[in-house]
């Protein structure tokens, strides 16, 4: 797994809100938020902004679920955040998560993506037993873990996680 030197010094890594069934036909990748999901990404998004969580860089997956819950922090983080949209975050691996924010030269980046690779990305960054005391039934949709990096053995603490 590729190491994450710093810069970026902040990592928030962000699970989409909840998505709706898929219509008949519709591909997974096409599946909007449901209406809790609308509400619990604009939640979550208000939240980070008022703790002043805003990141430089926001990296989300191109399905619509995601895209949707990067727009609630982009419009709660401000214009002034970069917003990209990466194909390569959809059924992606950990590995690629990581590499994916070890390629940024910002000081905190933000990765709007997809479980079980955002929870595994999360435990590979503070290791197992950070993430089963914080997380003991899993990572939930629109969740925001946030991370500063240190001088552990594993390079990151976590230092805030935040749901609706």
């Amino acid at each position: 797994m590729p190491a994450i030197l710093p810069p970026p010094t902040r990592i928030y890594l962000l699970r989409h809100a909840e998505a709706a069934w898929a219509l008949p036909g519709q591909k997974d990748f096409d599946r909007p938020l449901s209406e809790k999901g609308y509400a619990d990404a604009e939640v979550v998004a208000d939240r980070a902004s008022d703790m002043g969580y805003k990141p430089d860089l926001v990296l989300s997956s191109t399905a619509t679920r995601c895209k949707e819950t990067a727009d609630a922090v982009h419009r709660a983080a401000g214009e002034s955040v970069d917003l990209r949209f990466v194909d390569e975050l959809y059924e992606a691996t950990p590995d690629i998560y990581i590499a994916i924010i070890a390629a940024q030269s910002v000081e905190s980046v933000m990765i709007v993506g997809h479980n079980p690779t955002m929870e595994q990305t999360l435990e590979a960054l503070i290791g197992h037993q950070a993430l089963s005391q914080t997380l003991p039934t899993g990572f939930p949709p629109a969740g925001l873990a946030v991370l500063d990096s240190d001088n552990s053995a594993t390079g990151w603490r976590l230092v805030d996680f935040l749901f609706d």
